[in-house]
């Protein structure tokens, strides 16, 4: 769900997620390609190419997602990012990457959002998420429906760029007008916009989203 809002001062945690100074989420993974065998990310904080042409709005109504958790996230290849995303910072990189279906996986605590194909890592963004009253809601969803050009109809038909809807109840991950450490959303996953086209683009009705809360691990 759309909408900016004030966190009152809070300040954002470091990552457990995706990150390569941290323990990240190769938990029962195998060991990831040497990093000189990995084609370099493209600059993050750059303007992004033009995303894929794709369908305006696709709809399904998927089978309801096996639970996943980190263990179940293989991870072969990570973008070779040394430090932390600020607010509005991404990456995308699938050059030579096979097309197939795109895994994404969320860390609410971290504040970064990783998209996986054939488990390479080909994007990493920083993220807006729900504030205490109205949370991210974690655990395994399915992308069920995905609109290019999107309006609310909570929220005052705030633009939802990218939409790609992931309950019922209108959370999804969309394009955001702008992020910022104490700006917050409604539930919604918010990203910068450049990056949710890419992510559309890649990503299929049907394909999986893992949100945890990135607590630690050990």
């Amino acid at each position: 769900m759309p909408g900016l809002k004030s966190r009152n001062g809070r300040t954002s945690i470091r990552a457990g997620l995706a990150m390569a100074a941290g323990a990240l989420m190769l938990l029962a993974s195998p060991a990831p390609v040497p990093a000189q065998d990995a084609p370099a990310a493209k600059a993050v904080a750059v303007r992004a190419p033009a995303a894929r042409a794709v369908p305006a709005a696709v709809v399904a109504v998927p089978a309801r997602p096996r639970q996943m958790t980190l263990a179940d996230v293989v991870v072969r290849r990570e973008m070779p990012i040394d430090r932390w995303l600020q607010p509005g910072e991404f990456a995308w990189n699938d050059d030579g990457v096979p097309a197939g279906p795109t895994l994404i996986v969320v860390n609410l605590r971290g504040r970064v959002l990783s998209a996986y194909r054939d488990g390479i890592e080909v994007g990493r963004s920083s993220i807006l998420y729900g504030t205490d009253g109205k949370p991210t809601p974690t655990g395994t969803f399915t992308i069920m429906e995905k609109k290019a050009r999107h309006f609310s109809t909570t929220y005052n038909g705030a633009p939802m760029p990218h939409m790609m809807r992931l309950t019922n109840d209108g959370v999804a991950i969309h394009g955001s007008p702008e992020l910022a450490n104490d700006l917050a959303t409604h539930g919604c996953i918010g990203l910068p916009r450049e990056f949710a086209a890419l992510l559309f683009g890649s990503a299929r009705v049907g394909d999986r989203v893992l949100i945890w809360k990135g607590d630690r691990v050990g």
